[in-house]
């Protein structure tokens, strides 16, 4: 469980003199790692945590709402986002277009929230780009926090790809050569993380973050 001080430092609302510093946090780490289960238990422990809310081409499944898992836009109208320099960092998968739009992300800061980006190595370096470009003072330039999960070992990666038991050999192999570059990454991260023990690195994710909100 998180110390008294930090469920303090993470849950509080800020003041008028904490107003300008709610984090963006934005974490990355290779396939296997266990980035999604440490960021969903932030989410889930954490209400001044967010998941940003991307954009995307790609038409709703199921009962996906505009606005709660993603804001749904047509190519067209994401194309002119992109050229208006709207977003933060955005890619294509699969032939369809993903982003996260620097309004979405300052509006939740601004109501005192914390956004948590769960973004790749490539995005992340768009979002440094995009950042680059803001004026210092800027929120989101200001609460820019990454944070680099990584395995152990490349040994141990590979014994949790496989004990999925989900992936035939190719993905597995193509899971690992990616995550062979995208480690090459991780001392551009201001954070790093290890995660060997499931607990300790959550223990150590929310101390990095504390740690961010005292900076």
């Amino acid at each position: 469980m998180a110390s008294s001080q930090t469920q303090e430092l993470i849950d509080e609302k800020p003041s008028a003199s904490q107003s300008s510093r709610p984090l963006m946090i934005v974490v990355s780490a290779p396939s296997g790692a266990g980035k999604s289960t440490l960021c969903n238990r932030l989410v889930d422990e954490f209400p001044k945590i967010l998941y940003s809310v991307s954009c995307t081409t790609r038409a709703p499944r199921g009962e996906e709402k505009d606005g709660e898992q993603y804001y749904f836009l047509t190519k067209k109208g994401f194309k002119e986002r992109i050229k208006n320099g709207e977003f933060l960092e955005h890619a294509t998968v699969h032939g369809n277009f993903y982003g996260t739009l620097e309004d979405t992300v300052l509006y939740a800061m601004e109501q005192g929230n914390h956004v948590l980006l769960d973004i790749d190595v490539q995005g992340t370096e768009q979002i440094r780009n995009a950042l680059a470009r803001l004026d210092p003072r800027h929120p989101i330039r200001r609460g820019f926090t990454d944070i680099f999960i990584s395995p152990p070992s490349a040994e141990e990666l590979e014994k949790r790809l496989r004990g999925r038991g989900t992936d035939d050999e190719e993905v597995i192999q193509k899971r690992l050569m990616n995550a062979k570059k995208e480690m090459a990454h991780a001392s551009e991260y201001s954070f790093q993380v290890v995660n060997d023990d499931l607990e300790t690195a959550y223990t150590e994710l929310k101390t990095v973050i504390r740690s961010a909100l005292e900076m």
